[in-house]
């Protein structure tokens, strides 16, 4: 594990407690490493009205992007879903991209066991690979 995914992990890890999931009980939590070199989390928050909640992963991009940075690396410390890492949705790859570019790398990993997949995100999106 690279010092960088070992950041990401602790930053998400300290920001899980935090997780708003009433209904679902999945709690998530994501961090982000930025352009200036800072971590930024982010925890899912959950509303009764589906459509108003956020995913861990928009709600730490959003926060940096506030900051005036941007994502160069993503990761989300989730519980597995079905036994396979969940990764995140298309949603949240979506806004990297627009946000950071098809070279941000993004990790998955376990709650429940830690092991953990990195990809760059261009090569995880439909008619990929992207190159820019």
């Amino acid at each position: 594990m690279s010092s960088d995914h070992e950041r990401l992990a602790a930053a998400a890890s300290a920001a899980l407690p935090h997780a708003y999931a009433p209904f679902s009980h999945f709690d998530a939590a994501a961090a982000v490493a930025t352009d200036s070199g800072g971590i930024v989390p982010g925890v899912i928050v959950e509303n009764i009205s589906l459509g108003l909640a956020m995913c861990a992963e928009r709600a730490a991009m959003f926060t940096a992007v506030s900051r005036g940075e941007r994502p160069t690396a993503l990761l989300l410390l989730a519980p597995r879903t079905d036994g396979e890492l969940t990764r995140p949705c298309g949603a949240c790859l979506q806004v990297a991209l627009e946000l950071g570019g098809p070279e941000v790398t993004v990790i998955a990993q376990s709650i429940d066991d830690q092991a953990s997949a990195s990809h760059r995100l261009g090569d995880l999106l439909p008619f990929g690979p992207h190159k820019g």
